[in-house]
Protein backbone atom coordinates (compact mmCIF):
# COMPACT_ATOMS: atom_id res chain seq x y z
CA UNK A 1 0.00 0.00 0.00
CA UNK A 2 1.36 3.42 -0.96
CA UNK A 3 0.48 6.50 1.08
CA UNK A 4 1.19 9.96 -0.32
CA UNK A 5 1.11 12.99 1.95
CA UNK A 6 0.62 16.14 -0.14
CA UNK A 7 1.71 19.49 1.27
CA UNK A 8 1.57 22.91 -0.38
CA UNK A 9 3.79 25.55 1.17
CA UNK A 10 4.02 29.31 0.76
CA UNK A 11 6.18 31.52 2.98
CA UNK A 12 5.78 29.05 5.82
CA UNK A 13 9.17 29.41 7.49
CA UNK A 14 7.65 30.04 10.94
CA UNK A 15 5.89 26.73 11.40
CA UNK A 16 6.75 24.29 8.59
CA UNK A 17 9.54 22.57 10.53
CA UNK A 18 7.17 21.59 13.32
CA UNK A 19 4.66 20.23 10.83
CA UNK A 20 7.21 18.08 9.00
CA UNK A 21 8.59 16.84 12.30
CA UNK A 22 5.10 15.84 13.42
CA UNK A 23 4.72 13.80 10.23
CA UNK A 24 8.06 12.12 10.89
CA UNK A 25 6.79 11.15 14.35
CA UNK A 26 3.77 9.25 13.00
CA UNK A 27 3.31 5.70 14.30
CA UNK A 28 2.63 4.64 10.70
CA UNK A 29 5.93 5.17 8.91
CA UNK A 30 5.51 3.83 5.36
CA UNK A 31 4.64 7.11 3.64
CA UNK A 32 5.95 9.61 1.10
CA UNK A 33 5.75 13.35 1.73
CA UNK A 34 5.51 15.37 -1.49
CA UNK A 35 5.86 19.10 -0.92
CA UNK A 36 5.07 21.62 -3.64
CA UNK A 37 6.38 25.04 -2.73
CA UNK A 38 4.12 27.67 -4.29
CA UNK A 39 6.78 30.29 -4.98
CA UNK A 40 7.91 31.15 -1.46
CA UNK A 41 10.13 34.19 -1.01
CA UNK A 42 11.24 33.43 2.55
CA UNK A 43 13.39 30.55 3.86
CA UNK A 44 10.73 27.84 3.49
CA UNK A 45 12.59 25.98 0.73
CA UNK A 46 15.90 26.13 2.60
CA UNK A 47 14.26 24.62 5.67
CA UNK A 48 12.58 21.90 3.64
CA UNK A 49 15.76 21.10 1.73
CA UNK A 50 17.38 20.12 5.04
CA UNK A 51 14.59 17.59 5.66
CA UNK A 52 14.94 16.22 2.12
CA UNK A 53 18.66 15.68 2.62
CA UNK A 54 18.11 13.48 5.67
CA UNK A 55 14.83 11.68 4.91
CA UNK A 56 14.41 9.82 1.60
CA UNK A 57 10.63 9.76 2.04
CA UNK A 58 10.42 13.53 1.50
CA UNK A 59 10.50 15.27 -1.88
CA UNK A 60 10.45 19.04 -2.52
CA UNK A 61 9.05 20.50 -5.73
CA UNK A 62 9.91 24.17 -6.25
CA UNK A 63 7.23 25.76 -8.42
CA UNK A 64 5.65 29.05 -9.43
CA UNK A 65 2.88 30.69 -7.44
CA UNK A 66 -0.57 29.51 -8.53
CA UNK A 67 -2.50 29.67 -5.26
CA UNK A 68 -3.51 26.99 -2.78
CA UNK A 69 -6.24 25.25 -4.82
CA UNK A 70 -4.21 24.88 -8.01
CA UNK A 71 -1.14 23.95 -6.00
CA UNK A 72 -2.93 21.02 -4.35
CA UNK A 73 -4.48 20.04 -7.67
CA UNK A 74 -1.05 19.81 -9.26
CA UNK A 75 0.14 17.68 -6.36
CA UNK A 76 -2.76 15.29 -6.89
CA UNK A 77 -2.70 15.05 -10.69
CA UNK A 78 1.10 14.69 -10.89
CA UNK A 79 1.32 11.99 -8.23
CA UNK A 80 -1.52 9.58 -9.00
CA UNK A 81 0.47 6.56 -7.86
CA UNK A 82 -0.90 5.92 -4.36
CA UNK A 83 -3.75 4.10 -2.68
CA UNK A 84 -4.42 6.98 -0.30
CA UNK A 85 -3.61 10.70 -0.29
CA UNK A 86 -3.43 12.88 2.82
CA UNK A 87 -3.56 16.67 2.58
CA UNK A 88 -1.20 18.56 4.88
CA UNK A 89 -1.12 22.26 5.70
CA UNK A 90 2.24 23.84 6.40
CA UNK A 91 1.34 25.30 9.79
CA UNK A 92 -0.53 22.49 11.58
CA UNK A 93 0.82 19.78 13.85
CA UNK A 94 -0.21 16.16 13.42
CA UNK A 95 -0.86 13.94 16.42
CA UNK A 96 1.19 10.70 16.31
CA UNK A 97 -1.73 8.33 15.61
CA UNK A 98 -3.24 10.37 12.75
CA UNK A 99 -2.15 8.16 9.85
CA UNK A 100 -2.81 4.94 11.74
CA UNK A 101 -6.31 5.98 12.82
CA UNK A 102 -7.40 7.09 9.36
CA UNK A 103 -5.90 4.12 7.51
CA UNK A 104 -7.54 1.74 10.00
CA UNK A 105 -10.89 3.36 9.21
CA UNK A 106 -10.22 3.03 5.48
CA UNK A 107 -9.78 -0.72 5.90
CA UNK A 108 -13.46 -0.93 6.91
CA UNK A 109 -14.73 0.47 3.60
CA UNK A 110 -14.92 -0.51 -0.06
CA UNK A 111 -12.25 1.66 -1.65
CA UNK A 112 -13.24 0.65 -5.17
CA UNK A 113 -15.62 3.63 -4.92
CA UNK A 114 -14.51 7.26 -4.36
CA UNK A 115 -14.22 8.00 -0.66
CA UNK A 116 -13.02 10.93 1.43
CA UNK A 117 -12.20 10.34 5.09
CA UNK A 118 -11.88 13.21 7.54
CA UNK A 119 -11.50 13.66 11.25
CA UNK A 120 -12.10 16.17 13.99
CA UNK A 121 -9.26 18.44 15.08
CA UNK A 122 -8.20 20.55 18.02
CA UNK A 123 -7.96 24.30 17.48
CA UNK A 124 -4.90 26.01 18.95
CA UNK A 125 -3.23 29.39 19.09
CA UNK A 126 0.06 29.98 17.28
CA UNK A 127 1.99 28.41 20.16
CA UNK A 128 -0.13 25.22 19.86
CA UNK A 129 -2.02 25.90 23.06
CA UNK A 130 -5.43 24.25 22.65
CA UNK A 131 -8.35 26.70 22.55
CA UNK A 132 -11.00 24.18 21.47
CA UNK A 133 -10.97 20.41 21.96
CA UNK A 134 -13.28 19.88 18.98
CA UNK A 135 -13.59 22.13 15.94
CA UNK A 136 -16.53 20.11 14.64
CA UNK A 137 -18.60 20.50 17.79
CA UNK A 138 -17.66 24.09 18.53
CA UNK A 139 -18.04 25.49 15.01
CA UNK A 140 -20.15 23.12 12.91
CA UNK A 141 -22.30 21.42 15.58
CA UNK A 142 -22.05 18.12 13.68
CA UNK A 143 -20.01 16.56 10.89
CA UNK A 144 -21.47 16.31 7.39
CA UNK A 145 -21.56 12.95 5.65
CA UNK A 146 -24.45 13.48 3.18
CA UNK A 147 -24.58 15.34 -0.13
CA UNK A 148 -27.47 17.62 0.88
CA UNK A 149 -25.38 18.85 3.83
CA UNK A 150 -22.21 19.47 1.84
CA UNK A 151 -24.03 21.41 -0.88
CA UNK A 152 -24.52 24.40 1.40
CA UNK A 153 -21.83 24.08 4.08
CA UNK A 154 -18.49 22.33 4.40
CA UNK A 155 -17.29 20.66 7.59
CA UNK A 156 -14.16 19.08 6.12
CA UNK A 157 -10.81 20.70 6.92
CA UNK A 158 -8.25 19.83 4.25
CA UNK A 159 -5.46 19.06 6.71
CA UNK A 160 -7.73 16.59 8.51
CA UNK A 161 -8.68 14.68 5.37
CA UNK A 162 -7.60 11.72 3.27
CA UNK A 163 -8.89 10.62 -0.14
CA UNK A 164 -8.57 7.28 -1.87
CA UNK A 165 -7.25 6.73 -5.39
CA UNK A 166 -10.71 6.49 -6.93
CA UNK A 167 -11.59 9.98 -5.69
CA UNK A 168 -8.20 11.45 -6.58
CA UNK A 169 -8.71 10.47 -10.22
CA UNK A 170 -11.99 12.41 -10.39
CA UNK A 171 -10.47 15.85 -9.68
CA UNK A 172 -10.30 17.12 -13.25
CA UNK A 173 -10.11 20.94 -13.04
CA UNK A 174 -9.98 23.77 -10.52
CA UNK A 175 -12.55 26.16 -12.00
CA UNK A 176 -15.43 27.01 -9.62
CA UNK A 177 -13.79 25.13 -6.74
CA UNK A 178 -14.29 27.08 -3.51
CA UNK A 179 -11.58 25.07 -1.74
CA UNK A 180 -10.13 21.65 -2.52
CA UNK A 181 -11.44 20.04 0.65
CA UNK A 182 -15.04 21.20 0.07
CA UNK A 183 -15.10 20.20 -3.59
CA UNK A 184 -13.65 16.74 -3.01
CA UNK A 185 -16.07 16.19 -0.13
CA UNK A 186 -18.93 17.11 -2.46
CA UNK A 187 -17.76 14.65 -5.12
CA UNK A 188 -17.29 11.90 -2.53
CA UNK A 189 -20.76 12.44 -1.06
CA UNK A 190 -22.34 12.39 -4.53
CA UNK A 191 -20.47 9.49 -6.10
CA UNK A 192 -19.18 7.39 -3.23
CA UNK A 193 -18.89 8.03 0.47
CA UNK A 194 -17.94 10.83 2.86
CA UNK A 195 -16.70 9.28 6.09
CA UNK A 196 -16.23 11.13 9.38
CA UNK A 197 -13.86 9.86 12.08
CA UNK A 198 -14.90 11.24 15.47
CA UNK A 199 -11.38 11.70 16.78
CA UNK A 200 -9.07 14.74 16.70
CA UNK A 201 -6.01 13.82 14.64
CA UNK A 202 -4.11 17.07 14.58
CA UNK A 203 -3.66 20.53 16.02
CA UNK A 204 -5.14 23.27 13.84
CA UNK A 205 -2.92 26.28 14.44
CA UNK A 206 -4.54 29.73 14.21
CA UNK A 207 -2.37 32.73 13.40
CA UNK A 208 -2.41 35.96 11.40
CA UNK A 209 -1.45 34.32 8.09
CA UNK A 210 -4.07 31.54 7.91
CA UNK A 211 -5.61 31.20 4.43
CA UNK A 212 -9.02 30.46 5.96
CA UNK A 213 -8.84 29.25 9.53
CA UNK A 214 -11.37 28.72 12.26
CA UNK A 215 -14.07 31.22 13.11
CA UNK A 216 -12.85 33.56 15.82
CA UNK A 217 -14.45 36.27 17.94
CA UNK A 218 -12.53 39.00 16.08
CA UNK A 219 -13.86 37.74 12.74
CA UNK A 220 -17.42 37.71 14.08
CA UNK A 221 -17.09 41.22 15.53
CA UNK A 222 -15.95 42.56 12.18
CA UNK A 223 -19.10 41.18 10.55
CA UNK A 224 -21.36 42.54 13.28
CA UNK A 225 -19.81 46.01 13.01
CA UNK A 226 -20.12 46.01 9.21
CA UNK A 227 -23.42 44.24 8.38
CA UNK A 228 -23.26 45.13 4.68
CA UNK A 229 -20.06 43.10 4.45
CA UNK A 230 -21.78 40.26 6.27
CA UNK A 231 -24.64 40.08 3.73
CA UNK A 232 -22.19 40.41 0.84
CA UNK A 233 -20.10 37.55 2.16
CA UNK A 234 -23.16 35.39 2.76
CA UNK A 235 -24.40 35.85 -0.79
CA UNK A 236 -20.92 35.21 -2.18
CA UNK A 237 -20.88 31.90 -0.33
CA UNK A 238 -24.34 30.89 -1.55
CA UNK A 239 -23.64 31.70 -5.19
CA UNK A 240 -20.16 30.17 -5.08
CA UNK A 241 -21.59 26.95 -3.63
CA UNK A 242 -24.14 26.89 -6.47
CA UNK A 243 -21.36 27.17 -9.06
CA UNK A 244 -19.44 24.42 -7.31
CA UNK A 245 -22.59 22.26 -7.36
CA UNK A 246 -23.02 22.97 -11.07
CA UNK A 247 -19.44 21.77 -11.61
CA UNK A 248 -20.46 18.50 -10.00
CA UNK A 249 -23.32 18.16 -12.50
CA UNK A 250 -21.20 19.16 -15.48
CA UNK A 251 -18.35 16.76 -14.79
CA UNK A 252 -20.07 13.83 -13.05
CA UNK A 253 -23.73 13.82 -14.12
CA UNK A 254 -23.77 10.29 -15.57
CA UNK A 255 -22.29 8.81 -12.39
CA UNK A 256 -24.87 10.44 -10.08
CA UNK A 257 -28.13 8.88 -8.98
CA UNK A 258 -31.33 10.38 -10.33
CA UNK A 259 -32.27 11.58 -6.84
CA UNK A 260 -28.95 13.36 -6.40
CA UNK A 261 -29.19 14.91 -9.85
CA UNK A 262 -32.59 16.33 -8.91
CA UNK A 263 -31.33 17.63 -5.57
CA UNK A 264 -28.29 19.39 -7.03
CA UNK A 265 -30.18 20.79 -10.03
CA UNK A 266 -32.81 22.32 -7.76
CA UNK A 267 -30.16 23.92 -5.55
CA UNK A 268 -28.26 25.31 -8.54
CA UNK A 269 -31.40 26.88 -10.02
CA UNK A 270 -33.29 27.89 -6.87
CA UNK A 271 -32.71 31.65 -7.19
CA UNK A 272 -34.23 31.68 -10.67
CA UNK A 273 -37.54 30.36 -9.29
CA UNK A 274 -40.54 32.36 -8.03
CA UNK A 275 -40.71 33.01 -4.31
CA UNK A 276 -43.24 30.25 -3.60
CA UNK A 277 -41.16 27.72 -5.53
CA UNK A 278 -38.00 28.74 -3.67
CA UNK A 279 -39.75 28.05 -0.38
CA UNK A 280 -41.01 24.72 -1.71
CA UNK A 281 -37.52 23.61 -2.78
CA UNK A 282 -36.02 24.54 0.58
CA UNK A 283 -38.64 22.44 2.37
CA UNK A 284 -38.69 19.54 -0.08
CA UNK A 285 -34.96 18.87 0.14
CA UNK A 286 -34.46 20.27 3.66
CA UNK A 287 -31.73 22.61 2.44
CA UNK A 288 -30.12 24.10 5.51
CA UNK A 289 -26.97 24.98 7.41
CA UNK A 290 -25.52 22.98 10.29
CA UNK A 291 -26.62 25.35 13.03
CA UNK A 292 -30.22 26.48 13.42
CA UNK A 293 -29.55 30.21 13.43
CA UNK A 294 -27.48 29.94 10.26
CA UNK A 295 -30.30 27.92 8.71
CA UNK A 296 -32.78 30.68 9.55
CA UNK A 297 -30.57 33.29 7.90
CA UNK A 298 -29.83 31.11 4.89
CA UNK A 299 -33.49 30.30 4.25
CA UNK A 300 -34.65 33.87 4.82
CA UNK A 301 -32.14 35.19 2.31
CA UNK A 302 -33.07 32.57 -0.28
CA UNK A 303 -36.81 33.26 0.09
CA UNK A 304 -36.63 37.07 0.24
CA UNK A 305 -33.47 37.64 -1.82
CA UNK A 306 -32.68 40.44 0.61
CA UNK A 307 -29.49 42.28 -0.43
CA UNK A 308 -29.06 39.90 -3.37
CA UNK A 309 -27.32 41.45 -6.38
CA UNK A 310 -27.21 38.48 -8.74
CA UNK A 311 -28.56 38.06 -12.26
CA UNK A 312 -31.80 36.48 -11.02
CA UNK A 313 -32.69 39.44 -8.84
Amino acid sequence: MRVNILMSTYNGEKFVSEQVESIQKQTYTDWYLLIRDDGSTDKTCEILADFVSTDSRIKLIRAENVGVIKSFHELVKNNLDADFYFFADQDDYWLPEKLTAMLNEANKHDNRKPIMYYSDLKVTDKALKVTSQSMIRSQSDHANTRLVQELTENTVTGGASMINHELAQLWQTTNDVIMHDWYLALVAAALGELVYIDQPTHLYRQHDANVLGARTLSKRLKKWLHPHLWFERYWQLITASQKQAQKLLTENLSAMSEADQTLVTNYVNILAQPKAKRREILNQFDLRKNKNYHTSIFRTLIITKFAYKGKNK
